[in-house]
């Protein structure tokens, strides 16, 4: 982790074109946003956090197209979240938010419980590896609570679902309330013999006489967990042909119309498949089954109001941008912000389109 930790702040300050730093310099701005800044650790800080999350760049090297391509594309989204954290952790300032030692202390707490932290020399010992000190630690806590206090109270707290918003979301999405019918199944393939010249009749014939007999071994009672373990081509035959289960609606139109007027434990007749001749029979089904719009209410409302929340969020957002003052001291990076502002933007447009 440390070596991929240290590739991609390398691959990041390589990217983003800042100036080599001289030795009296002990840090360099990338943005200003009012009277806060962001600096270039901080930002290489949050590459690492983002991209570190990715197996596939476990192993890469400095140059690898993968990283180098995995750093560009996170560049703009990145730079643009930086942005609105402060605006955000700006806001809640003004209206008095702060973080107490009480709060801190019951936050720690909880780290060093979720991650089995017993003692205070491991919980330091893992503050090193991530490069950070507590002033750190507790800076970026306060920074997260402010943005989620924020959220709370001056977006999410405005917030509101009507009955009609939400009979409309039931109505216009019935398919994500519905659960629909499954079927296990059992089956029995008998294989026919093919080459480049294609199949051989005679072969074929044969094949489907044996997959009639087995048809009448299990209409005469026989198990077909039995027969399937003994007779049959395909690889469920270790699970006594066991298959599923399966929805319904996944099935071919052909097949799902045979096994829909089927009852447990019936078979069907010999089906003819691309690799030969199949037998099935119904193991276990359970019918489609609709959640009413009042089983569905509380789901309904979190949804509707994620759905406002990103549009309401981004307003917010918006306002808060016009008021601000963000002055950036790398193009690289403002072209960035700008295409990641833009696209989000346009990416909004079909959610608010509705309450235009």
């Amino acid at each position: 982790m440390k070596k991929l930790s240290s590739l991609l702040a390398s691959a990041a300050v390589a990217l983003v074109a800042l100036a080599p730093l001289r030795a009296e310099i002990l840090e360099q701005v990338v943005v200003k946003v009012n009277g806060d800044i962001v600096t270039k650790s901080e930002f290489e800080r949050m590459q690492v956090e983002f991209l570190r999350q990715r197996p596939e760049l476990q192993n890469v090297t400095l140059d690898s197209p993968e990283l180098q391509k995995a750093v560009a594309e996170s560049t703009p989204q990145l730079i643009l979240s930086a942005v609105d954290e402060l605006l955000l952790v700006q806001r809640g300032r003004e209206l008095g938010y702060a973080m107490s030692d009480e709060q801190f202390k019951s936050v720690l707490d909880n780290i060093k419980k979720d991650n089995n932290i017993e003692d205070e020399a491991k919980f330091q010992d893992a503050l090193r590896q991530e490069g950070m000190t507590l002033a750190d630690l507790r800076r970026q806590l306060e920074k997260n609570m402010l943005q989620t206090r924020v959220q709370q109270n001056e977006v999410l707290g405005k917030i509101s679902v009507t009955e009609d918003e939400a009979h409309a979301y039931y109505n216009e999405h019935s398919r994500e309330f519905t659960t629909p019918s499954e079927v296990m199944l059992r089956e029995i393939l008998i294989n026919v013999p093919s080459s480049d010249r294609g199949v051989n009749v005679a072969e074929d014939d044969a094949a489907k006489q044996k997959a009639e007999d087995v048809r009448h071994r299990l209409l005469g009672g026989e198990p077909f967990a039995r027969i399937a373990s003994e007779v049959s081509d395909a690889a469920s035959k270790t699970n006594g042909g066991l298959i599923g289960p399966v929805h319904t609606d996944e099935l071919a139109p052909a097949l799902q119309t045979m096994i829909e007027g089927m009852k447990v434990g019936d078979v069907t007749p010999v089906i003819r498949t691309q690799r030969g001749y199949q037998i099935l029979a119904v193991e276990s089904r359970t019918e489609t089954k609709v959640r009413t719009f009042e089983e569905a209410r509380t789901d309904i409302g979190d949804k509707i109001a994620e759905q406002k929340r990103r549009g309401e969020t981004q307003k917010y957002l918006e306002k808060l941008r016009a008021q601000a003052t963000i002055t950036f001291k790398n193009d690289e990076l403002k072209k960035a912000y700008e295409q990641a502002l833009a696209a989000r933007q346009k990416a909004l447009e079909p959610e608010q389109a509705p309450g235009a």
